[in-house]
């Protein structure tokens, strides 16, 4: 091919290849917070965050299903023909998870505790949210004395025991009424109490540094008003690592749950079916043999909280830069590795 001797004689590109190149469009499963990270994870990171998706997913749909799933309701202790289940009974065909000392069917109990848990792990979380980042929000952005009120009160309520603090919020709220949705709301409201100050100190970090970028004093200058500059521009880049603080909160309001239940503050059999109380109702049965009534509920809060875990602290590490980089380098070393054993493997052979 012959080079050319001046840039006159060089081809001149045509208009659309000087066109500017439109950008791509990112789809909804780049977007999704949880579906962005899995793309990106890769070896054991991948098999974890794949293994407690998979725990997760079941678990909601165990939670969702559990009308249709469970052979009876919760707290039925005998057949539709009447016939008695009986208490402390093996497993067997009309009862395959075996029966409590209350004489309730134990896997029944266990689908219907997941209904339970899922609702109070919402209810928890979205009360946490809204109050968190509301208060976070306000206190980050404008500062002042009640900023300092703010962050006291949250180190405050953030350094007393969480389990004790739900026992105290539950008994003032529920007054020993531990109905389905008062129980639920009980419950979600003392473990709100724990979770707030979490929220609000992530949200509030994030705001005082968005605060001082550029394109808030931008906004401010234009004569944006205050509403719509926390709204669109402040609270949209503050919230980045909320999904990951949601997934380690949710498995710590299933054991909250758990504990309050197994204590005797929680919901009652009656009420709904809760595995914390089951464990409480099943410690007689362990020094007898008894075992079905204590290690499927067990089971259950164990895989539970393991998948929500396995999630929670594979999107940590996906999201924090210097684990990329450390896999990025230690990709390269390896290529490097390689081509360099194929290059003497080359020369080896030439010789």
């Amino acid at each position: 091919m012959s080079i050319p001797d001046s840039y006159d004689e060089m081809p001149t590109p045509s208009t659309s290849a000087l066109a500017a190149v439109p950008v791509r469009k990112k789809s909804w499963v780049e977007k999704t917070p949880v579906l962005k990270e899995l793309r990106q994870s890769v070896g054991l990171q991948r098999g974890m965050l794949v293994t407690g998706l998979v725990i997760t997913v079941a678990f909601i749909l165990v939670a969702v299903l559990a009308p249709v799933l469970a052979p009876y309701s919760w707290a039925q202790q005998q057949t539709a023909d009447g016939q008695s289940f009986g208490t402390q009974q093996a497993p067997n065909a009309l009862n395959i998870l075996g029966t409590t000392v209350s004489g309730f069917d134990v896997l029944s109990r266990v689908l219907w505790g997941a209904q339970t848990a899922l609702l109070v792990i919402i209810a928890a979380i979205a009360c946490s949210i809204f109050i968190g980042i509301a208060l976070g929000l306000i206190s980050g952005y404008f500062g002042g004395w009640l900023d300092r009120i703010l962050v006291v009160v949250a180190d405050a309520i953030y350094a007393f025991p969480s389990l004790l603090l739900a026992i105290v919020m539950s008994i003032v709220i529920s007054r020993g009424q531990s109905t389905l949705w008062g129980g639920i709301m009980a419950t979600a409201i003392a473990i709100t109490v724990v979770f707030v100050p979490q929220y609000f100190r992530v949200v509030r970090s994030e705001v005082v540094r968005v605060r001082a970028e550029p394109f808030v004093d931008s906004a401010k200058v234009i004569g944006v008003p205050t509403t719509r500059i926390l709204l669109r521009h402040v609270l949209r880049n503050s919230t980045r690592s909320l999904p990951v603080i949601i997934t380690l909160n949710a498995s710590e309001a299933l054991l909250t749950l758990a504990g309050l239940g197994f204590l005797g503050f929680g919901i009652e059999a009656t009420a709904a079916a809760e595995w914390g109380y089951d464990l409480n109702r099943a410690m007689g049965d362990v020094t007898s043999g008894i075992w079905w009534t204590s290690v499927f509920p067990g089971v259950a809060i164990v895989l539970v909280v393991l998948g929500v875990t396995l999630v929670g602290e594979s999107l940590n590490d996906l999201a924090d830069p210097r684990l990329r980089l450390r896999r990025r380098a230690g990709g390269k070393k390896k290529s490097g590795a390689a081509d360099a054993g194929s290059g003497a493997a080359s020369e080896g052979a030439q010789s």
